[in-house]
């Protein structure tokens, strides 16, 4: 079920007080227009009616698709210390409501940044596995190793010549395109099932670069 709050929020750019429909959680099959409201930026974004300042509210927001079953947990945070403090705790309270057992055949992402969210949302859209994806993002960027580090690479669409990935350098101020074609994304993705990773979760995950390096090394989730 879609659940919302109404709250009053004061402007942080000019003091102005309004009310924001705050969604706590989204559940796909009873509403596909919220989907489409969050794949648009719409979603928790706060707008000032006066100044017109926009800013995400730092409210969690569960997705749930029953259809993909995919559930995503979102709570935005900057800090890594809270953001692993967050994680353990998902990953606690699920294990002691016996969730999991419900659950089974599931794939659980935790997530702290909003975009990371709808690329989630996208990726798993276009019958993609997202440890698939992140390998095929560090291989993106280690095309150009000496500035992977001020780059961020983000699964944008799946077309005709393949996975298009959006590539924003922060220094350089630039965002670059990059395609791979849907062949590499399938041998990927073979290798990785036949190194033992399964393709949905026995418990939450962060699928992200530090956990496609970890694959990388040998790491999958069979255990």
């Amino acid at each position: 079920m879609s659940i919302n709050s109404k709250q009053s929020v004061r402007c942080p750019n000019c003091s102005q007080m309004s009310d924001v429909t705050v969604w706590s959680s989204i559940t796909v099959k009873d509403s596909a227009d919220l989907k489409t409201d969050l794949l648009s930026g719409k979603i928790n974004m706060f707008k000032c009616p006066s100044c017109e300042h926009i800013a995400l509210m730092p409210n969690p927001l569960l997705y749930h698709d029953e259809d993909k079953k995919l559930m995503i947990s979102f709570t935005p945070t900057n800090d890594p210390v809270v953001k692993e403090q967050m994680f353990t705790n998902i990953k606690d309270s699920s294990s002691k409501s016996d969730e999991l057992s419900k659950l089974e055949g599931y794939n659980l992402r935790f997530v702290t940044d909003y975009n990371e969210l709808l690329e989630k949302v996208l990726i798993f859209d276009n019958e993609l596995n997202d440890k698939a994806v992140e390998v095929l993002k560090l291989m993106i960027l280690s095309q150009d190793i000496e500035k992977s580090e001020q780059r961020n690479c983000r699964f944008g669409k799946l077309c005709d010549d393949g996975l298009e990935f959006m590539i924003h350098d922060f220094i350089e101020n630039q965002v670059y395109t990059s395609t791979v074609p849907k062949s590499s994304y399938d041998t990927v993705y073979a290798s990785l099932l036949e190194s033992g990773m399964k393709p949905y979760s026995f418990d939450w995950e962060m699928v992200n670069s530090t956990y496609a390096t970890r694959l990388l090394n040998g790491f999958n989730n069979n255990f």
